[in-house]
């Protein structure tokens, strides 16, 4: 409840209530974020188009936004990942909400990226969401008690072990956030803010008056603080769930693993012949052929491969039109129209599209690989 005296604090923060309930929500998709811990894929396609399983993780986030009810969607992004994210929202033919596209023309940090959508949401409320976090349940409990209550902002936090990485918040027993701190070396708490907000109009007063970090970045953790030094009320949710982050390797590795753990259901569409095996979850796409094969799921093969003498592992994911031939994958997010041939063991890799890795026997037998689009790799 919104900090006031006596009864009129209180008839206030019911006010609030009760206009906030009535009042249409709108959401920003923060996809601005160059993906430097991702390249060489991140030098031709942006980070939030890269896939989790079936699609890209930036698709995931819009359906989840789009199941709490919010179908006013700013996407913001910079002038280099735009066009790219705009040309992929307006080919899949699937969102179903208004898009508008805001470009932020620096990487001067998430506040600032909050600051140039402030026409857009003009005074509404708003969700704020990384563009290549995902978070498994979803949203919709989390608007729920940000309408019901009457604070300033709230935030989604979630316990991990070393929260050092991570921007930190101390609550009270109540949810209350009393204190924020970027990436402290002493954290106060073990709750880290994993990019998922609810603002009102007012975090834009706030945001004009903080200054930009040492890293020369308007912090968002810096415009809650100032919103608390106004005397504002800042609450939180506490993730249950899982939290995925695809900001690295191993990131959009363990995303795809968790991803496909979590949701993949039995659905063999393609062909398979007598001498191949498939056990487990896997799911298979019209127009692919598996030869001779064994595939173990939880296993995602996209349309119109072709699987040959191969051995297909747990949390892979192969996307359309590849072909593998004497092979064994595992634990590996492979793009569309890959070619992959002879590899004894691949395990934990990302190989980006239109590539192709080959290897000779007497090469080491496990091999981990992180290759960008349009490749080629031969080891001999």
């Amino acid at each position: 409840m919104r900090h006031g005296d006596g009864v009129d604090g209180r008839e206030d923060a019911r006010e609030t209530q009760r206009q906030r309930i009535g009042v249409q929500m709108k959401a920003l998709v923060l996809a601005a974020g160059k993906g430097s811990r991702l390249r060489p894929l991140t030098n031709t396609i942006p980070k939030h188009l890269l896939p989790v399983g079936s699609k890209p993780i930036l698709f995931h986030v819009l359906d989840q936004i789009v199941e709490a009810g919010i179908t006013d969607i700013g996407i913001v992004v910079s002038p280099d990942s735009g066009p790219y994210i705009e040309e992929a929202i307006n080919e899949s033919g699937q969102c179903r909400a208004e898009i508008a596209f805001i470009s932020q023309s620096k990487p001067l940090g998430l506040a600032h990226a909050v600051s140039v959508a402030k026409e857009f949401v003009g005074d509404s409320d708003f969700l704020v969401f990384l563009g290549d976090n995902l978070i498994q349940e979803g949203v919709g409990s989390f608007l729920d008690e940000f309408r019901a209550s009457s604070a300033e902002a709230s935030i989604i936090l979630k316990e991990v072990p070393d929260p050092r990485a991570f921007g930190v918040a101390e609550v009270d027993a109540s949810g209350k956030v009393i204190s924020m701190v970027e990436k402290p070396r002493e954290p106060k708490s073990n709750l880290a803010i994993i990019g998922v907000y609810l603002f009102t109009p007012e975090i834009h007063e706030a945001i004009a008056q903080v200054e930009p970090s040492w890293r020369g970045e308007l912090e968002i953790t810096d415009a809650i603080q100032k919103l608390m030094d106004m005397g504002k009320e800042i609450r939180s949710h506490l993730l249950q769930g899982w939290w995925l982050d695809i900001g690295s390797n191993d990131g959009l590795i363990e995303a795809n693993r968790v991803f496909l753990d979590t949701y993949l259901q039995d659905d063999v569409r393609g062909e398979t012949d007598p001498q191949s095996r498939i056990a487990a979850r896997v799911q298979v796409e019209e127009g692919t052929r598996i030869e001779r094969s064994s595939v173990e799921g939880p296993v995602l093969i996209g349309a119109n491969c072709r699987i040959a003498d191969s051995v297909i592992k747990p949390f892979t994911n192969i996307g359309a039109g590849t072909v593998i031939e004497d092979s064994s994958l595992e634990r590996s997010v492979i793009m569309g129209n890959c070619h992959i041939s002879g590899v004894n063991s691949l395990v934990g890799s990302v190989i980006g599209k239109n590539s192709s890795l080959t290897m000779n026997r007497k090469c080491p037998d496990v091999l981990s690989v992180f290759v960008g689009d349009d490749s080629k790799v031969e080891l001999r």
